[in-house]
């Protein structure tokens, strides 16, 4: 084994009168791949920042190797005095670092290193950030929440370059996927201390349960004990007086340690408010279109919204998600098309950006808009501090301003607002920021099971294959020009589609390939000939008939396709017939090409 390059030893930690770190480590060694997971609040953060040696505890062991370089993705970085972003990365290098990796970093996250600091989105921040720690390929590099507003594409990049990386990593991400595809170790920050399991992130819910459950099964051996301990102290005191005395010392011990045992932190309990049922047709967009200047946005595009559908939008960001999403819920206006909302809808909308939020007010007013202090939730009215506990704030953080809270209770707070709204629409944009797995699978259920319609935007893979019954993606991720396309189920679904479609148009362009050749050959000596050939003749005659049997195999699937239920009741059959569709109609179109080669053939030689 290795000797390790960072070493954190019952480090302890208290800020105001509750500890939040009490007994944790952590070990780093050359090649580890350590995901730091944890509820929200519970020291994960400030764990890596002791690492990085931005805090320091108030007792415990910290060991760095001399030699060893360490990067930390900051949370909020810090551009004063750089006039470019980089200027910024230039400056994170150490003197035999390399900088062109500053320029291929910055090219690979879409900036181009000219840009304004003060201008920056929170967006571009981060990734000039990311450019800056990821540079110096240090010996170790802490990121926490490295996929924070970044889209899938750069995060599938992000997973290929950190695999790449001979950089030790600590990681912290609410992003499933993202751990399961770049861990090789988790440690589990909990209570103040800290376990670890030298496997990947794909092993830690079903671990995490069973120490859970271990836990539990002590605790209740130990009351138990107490109870025959107690027992004894009332009906068997016959042994001499030292061995009493031992043993009712071993009992206090023992109520001790059961009263102080710190459970669990709680989930949040909660289900959204759900308001009388929407018109089965929800949106129905006949193709609608944007474009600014010469850039279209959204190519003519159609869609329909039933009742009950949870449809996620994926894409790069800058693609026209937004607006897409904008213009079928009536905020904006299509260039050309229409859009027809349903009845009765009653829209509940989270907002990435968190605009809603004043940072100035309390939690407490913000949860019941300044109206006392209870609100209505499922026609039930509660108490605000009730409601609060819910979502897991103690009754003291009523009055505490939001800009005191950390960006995970922040994420919270909203939650428990749309939550208790009335509402049969539900638009999600970017609900996954800053929640910690508990949290995240809630939030997960409560999709799943809410009756009415759901249309979400979210760069988070595992979200979205739990959710979704549709995806909607640009046609051309790599380089948007508007077009839009809707596939069946999740993320991972919409990716074996797409693969599906490219695979059946490489074999439909080999099939072309060979009739071509052997129709271009045929005319050359039916230009000598000056005459068709029988097999010519035969295909001419016979290719309309085939052409009309596939269009009536291709209406029949359509029309199959266009039952609204048919997706719900059999996803796999769905996927089947629009692989079968997509094989139907390469095959009508090489027909097509080949009869009219024919035809032209056919009149070139008659004259």
């Amino acid at each position: 084994m290795a000797p390790p390059i960072l070493k954190l030893d019952d480090i302890h930690l208290t800020f105001g009168v509750t500890p939040l770190l009490a007994g944790a480590s952590l070990q780093v060694e050359p090649g580890d791949r350590i995901c730091l997971v944890g509820r929200n609040g519970s020291g994960k953060s400030t764990l890596m920042k002791i690492a990085a040696g931005m805090v320091e505890p108030q007792s415990g062991e910290v060991f760095r190797h001399p030699s060893a370089t360490i990067r930390y993705l900051e949370q909020a970085p810090d551009f004063s005095g750089l006039s470019t972003v980089q200027a910024y990365c230039d400056s994170g290098l150490g003197p035999g670092d390399d900088p062109y990796r500053v320029s291929y970093l910055l090219q690979h996250l879409g900036l181009t290193g000219e840009e304004d600091p003060s201008q920056l989105s929170g967006g571009e921040a981060r990734r000039a950030a990311l450019a800056r720690v990821m540079a110096p390929e240090p010996d170790i590099l802490l990121l926490d929440e490295p996929t924070n507003h970044l889209d899938l594409p750069t995060i599938e990049w992000l997973e290929d370059e950190l695999a790449r990386s001979r950089s030790a990593l600590v990681l912290i991400s609410h992003d499933r996927r993202f751990l399961e595809k770049v861990s090789n170790a988790t440690v589990w920050l909990d209570r103040g201390n800290s376990r670890r399991l030298d496997r990947d992130f794909s092993h830690f819910e079903a671990w995490r349960d069973k120490v859970l459950e271990e836990e539990e099964m002590e605790q209740h051996k130990l009351g138990r004990a107490i109870e025959r301990e107690e027992h004894w102290l009332r009906y068997g005191v016959t042994a001499r007086r030292k061995r009493n005395m031992r043993r009712l010392g071993e009992l206090h011990d023992m109520r001790s340690r059961y009263r102080g045992h710190k459970g669990p932190q709680g989930t949040v309990q909660a289900s959204l408010t759900e308001a009388r049922e929407s018109g089965k047709l929800v949106i129905e967009a006949e193709k609608i279109s944007k474009a600014y200047g010469d850039r279209t946005i959204v190519a003519p595009f159609s869609l329909r919204v039933h009742r009950g559908d949870c449809i996620g939008f994926v894409g790069p960001n800058g693609a026209g998600k937004t607006t897409l999403l904008k213009m079928l819920t009536g905020q904006l206006e299509p260039d050309t098309g229409t859009v027809k909302l349903g009845t009765n809808l009653e829209i509940a909308t989270l907002d990435q950006r968190r605009e809603d939020l004043n940072l100035e007010e309390t939690v407490a007013h913000y949860l019941t808009d300044g109206r006392g202090e209870t609100l209505l939730v499922n026609g039930e009215q509660k108490h605000v501090s009730g409601y609060m506990k819910d979502f897991l704030f103690q009754p003291e953080q009523a009055r505490t301003p939001i800009l005191k809270l950390s960006g995970g209770e922040r994420a919270r707070l909203m939650l428990a607002r749309i939550m208790a709204r009335p509402s049969n629409l539900l638009i999600l944009d970017e609900p996954t920021n800053d929640l910690d797995i508990e949290t995240l699978d809630l939030l997960q259920e409560i999709v799943a099971a809410y009756t009415g319609t759901v249309i979400l935007v979210s760069h988070d893979r595992d979200f979205l294959d739990r959710t979704v019954t549709s995806t909607i993606a640009p046609a051309n991720p790599e380089a948007p020009d508007g077009r839009w396309i809707e596939y069946a189920g999740g993320y991972s679904d919409m990716l074996a589609q797409r693969k599906g479609a490219a695979e059946e148009r490489r074999k439909a362009e080999k099939a072309a390939e060979k009739p071509k050749a052997e129709t271009s050959n045929a005319q050359d000596a039916a230009k000598g000939k000056g005459k068709l050939s029988y097999k010519q003749k035969f295909a001419l005659e016979n290719l309309p008939k085939e052409m009309e049997k596939a269009e009536a195999e291709i209406a029949v699937r359509e029309a199959k396709m266009a039952d609204p239920q048919f997706f719900s009741k059999d996803p796999g059959g769905f996927a089947k017939l629009a692989a079968e569709l997509e094989k139907l109609r390469d095959k009508l179109t090489a027909m097509e090409e080949e009869w009219l080669e024919l035809e032209m053939l056919r009149e070139e030689l008659e004259g």
